[in-house]
C-alpha cells in the first residue's frame, strides 16, 4: 500500500490528516509488517480519524467495531439468525432432523459482525476496533485468535482464514491496560497533542476560513489550558470547535470578554472553567 513514510504523509494529507513523522512511520512499518496498530492517547487526538484516513488512502472498506461495557462475541464476531431458524424448521417439518440441521447451519443463517465480516471477502478493508479499553477484559480473547492467525473458528461451518488481511487499527483512550497479549501482537503508537506548529496547520486545514492570526491565538491559548491542572484539558477536536465557534461569532481576535463567553466549547466542567478563567493570561500569549 504504501512504499515510504513520505508516502504515508503526503497521501494521508491529501485526504486531510496531517500527521506528525512518528505516526507516519508507525503506519509505514504497520502496512510493510502486517501487524495491527495499537493507537493510545486522550479522546480527540485523531486516533479514529486515522484510521479513516487509512482506509481512503487505500480506497477500502472500514470495518469498525466500537467497544463498549457488556459487548460479546454476538455483536463482535457473529450470531445466527435465530428467527429465521424457527421459520425453516416450522417449513421442514417433514425433513429429518439432521437435514434441518445443515441447512439451518449454513451461510443463509450466518449473521456477520464486524470482526469475522473483516477477514471474509477478498476486497481490501481497515478494520477499526475502537476505544478497545471500553470492552471487557473476556472480549480480548475474542481478538487475540483474530490479531495473531487473521481467522475465525465457527463450529458449525469450520475455520474460516482470511485470503487478503485487512489493516487493522485498534484504539484505547488507556482507562484500563490491555493485556500484554494483545500488545505483544500489535506496533504500539501513542497520540499525543500534536506542537503548536502542527496544530496551527491542522486548524488552518480544518477551519480554512480562519485568520492565520487568530488560528495562532487560538492554538496558544489551547496550549495555555493544557498546561493548568483542569479535569479534562481541550484537545484537537475541542481546539477546532472553537476555532468554528469564533468563525461564527465574527471574531477576528481573542479578547477576554470572547474568551470568557466561549470556554464552555473547549472546557467540559464548570470547575475547569472557573479555574481558566481565573488564570488565563490573554497578555502573556
Amino acid at each position: 500500500m504504501f512504499t515510504s513514510v513520505d508516502e504515508v504523509s503526503a497521501r494521508l494529507a491529501e485526504t486531510g490528516y496531517l500527521a506528525s513523522p512518528a505516526v507516519a512511520t508507525t503506519v509505514f512499518l504497520a502496512d510493510r509488517l502486517g501487524k495491527p496498530l495499537l493507537v493510545e492517547g486522550p479522546a480527540g487526538v485523531g486516533k479514529t480519524e486515522l484510521a479513516k484516513a487509512v482506509a481512503q488512502v487505500a480506497g477500502a472498506r472500514l470495518v469498525r467495531l466500537q467497544c463498549y461495557e457488556g459487548v460479546d462475541e454476538a455483536r463482535a464476531l457473529y450470531e445466527w439468525n435465530h428467527a429465521k431458524q424457527l421459520l425453516r424448521i416450522s417449513a421442514g417439518r417433514e425433513e429429518s432432523w439432521d437435514e434441518t440441521r445443515t441447512d439451518i447451519f449454513s451461510e443463509e443463517f450466518l449473521l456477520t459482525r464486524p470482526l469475522l465480516t473483516a477477514i471474509r471477502g477478498d476486497d481490501p478493508k481497515v478494520l477499526l476496533i475502537d476505544e478497545t479499553d471500553k470492552a471487557d477484559v473476556e472480549v480480548e480473547g475474542l481478538l487475540l485468535e483474530v490479531l495473531s492467525d487473521f481467522q475465525v473458528t465457527v463450529p458449525e461451518l469450520g475455520t474460516i482464514t482470511a485470503t487478503r488481511r485487512p489493516f487493522v487499527v485498534l484504539t484505547s483512550n488507556a482507562s484500563r491496560e490491555l493485556s500484554e497479549a494483545l500488545r505483544r501482537r500489535c506496533l504500539f503508537l501513542h497520540i499525543g497533542f500534536p506542537e503548536e506548529e502542527l496544530e496551527r496547520r491542522i486548524v488552518r486545514l480544518k477551519v480554512p476560513d480562519i485568520d492565520e492570526a487568530l488560528a495562532a491565538s487560538v492554538v496558544r491559548v489551547v496550549g495555555a489550558l493544557r498546561a493548568m491542572d483542569l479535569r479534562k484539558v481541550p484537545s484537537v477536536a475541542e481546539t477546532l470547535d472553537w476555532a468554528r465557534t469564533l468563525l461564527a461569532l465574527g471574531a477576528d481576535t481573542l479578547d477576554e470578554t470572547v474568551v470568557r463567553d466561549t470556554l464552555g466549547v473547549i472546557l467540559k466542567h464548570q470547575d475547569d472553567v472557573l479555574k481558566a478563567a481565573a488564570k488565563l493570561d490573554l497578555d502573556a500569549l
